[in-house]
C-alpha cells in the first residue's frame, strides 16, 4: 500500500506538472524492474512513475519511483530517484548529457547513494559513465560502463541492445557484465519494449529472462 501512494504522489506531481510548459511525465509498467541486469523487484511486476522538468538552455530536473523488493530483510518497498543535469548538442548527429541522481529507498536510508554520469550519443548509439563514491551504503566506489544502440525499423519498430560493466570495490573482487537485446514498438501515445535480459553472474537467482515493458509519456501531443 505505501508504494502505491508514493507512485501517486509523484503520478499526481507529474499530471499536474504537464499543464505547463517544460514539464513531462512518463508512466511504465513492467513485469520486472532489473537494474543492471539484476531483479529489484525479485522479478516480479513493477509499476513506475517520473515527473520532470525541462528548459531550452538544457538544464533538467526530476524525480522517479518504484516499487522493489529486496526480501524481507530489507525494509524498503519502494525507490525514489532525485536527478538533475544538462544535456545539449555537439552537431546535428553528436549529443551530450551530464548529471546527478540519488538513489533513495525510504526505510532502508542506509543503502541511499549518488552518482554522477555522462553520457554521449551519435545517431543510433550511446555511451554513458557513471561513478558512485559511496555505492549503496557500502562506503566503496563503483563505477558502471554501458554502451546501447537503438536501430529503427520502419516508423513503428526499433531494435535495441546494451552492454554494461559494473566494478569497483563497492563489488569486491567481483566484475559484473550485463546485456540485453530485445525490440520496441512505438503504437500511438504507447511504447512497449520486449528483451531478453542477464548477466553473467554464475548462480543465484540472476538466470537471464524476457521482461515486457509498456510506457507513455504526458503530455500526449
Amino acid at each position: 500500500m505505501k508504494q502505491l501512494k508514493v507512485l501517486s504522489a509523484v503520478g499526481l506531481l507529474a499530471l499536474a506538472g504537464t499543464a505547463n510548459a517544460g514539464f513531462s511525465s512518463t508512466i511504465t509498467a513492467t513485469n520486472d524492474y532489473d537494474f543492471r541486469g539484476i531483479t529489484q523487484t525479485d522479478e516480479e511486476f513493477a509499476l513506475q512513475a517520473s515527473a520532470d522538468f525541462a528548459l531550452d538552455s538544457g538544464f533538467y530536473v526530476g524525480a522517479w519511483a518504484s516499487n522493489i523488493d529486496f526480501g524481507d530483510n530489507f525494509d524498503a518497498d519502494i525507490e525514489v530517484d532525485g536527478y538533475l543535469g544538462f544535456t545539449g548538442k555537439l552537431n546535428e548527429s553528436t549529443t551530450w548529457d551530464a548529471g546527478l541522481i540519488y538513489y533513495a529507498y525510504p526505510g532502508e536510508s542506509d543503502a541511499n547513494s549518488a552518482e554522477v554520469y555522462g553520457s554521449l550519443a551519435w545517431q543510433i548509439i550511446k555511451g554513458k559513465v557513471s561513478y558512485s563514491n559511496d555505492w549503496a551504503g557500502t562506503g566503496e566506489p563503483s563505477l558502471y560502463l554501458d554502451a546501447a544502440v537503438n536501430v529503427p525499423l520502419g516508423e513503428m519498430f526499433s531494435f535495441q541492445a546494451h552492454v554494461g560493466h559494473s566494478s569497483g570495490d563497492a563489488y569486491g573482487d567481483e566484475e559484473i557484465l550485463d546485456y540485453s537485446v530485445g525490440a520496441g514498438m512505438t503504437l500511438s501515445h504507447f511504447n512497449f519494449v520486449l528483451k531478453y535480459v542477464d548477466t553473467d553472474i554464475d548462480g543465484g537467482d540472476e538466470d537471464g529472462r524476457v521482461i515486457f515493458t509498456v510506457a507513455t509519456t504526458l503530455p500526449w501531443k
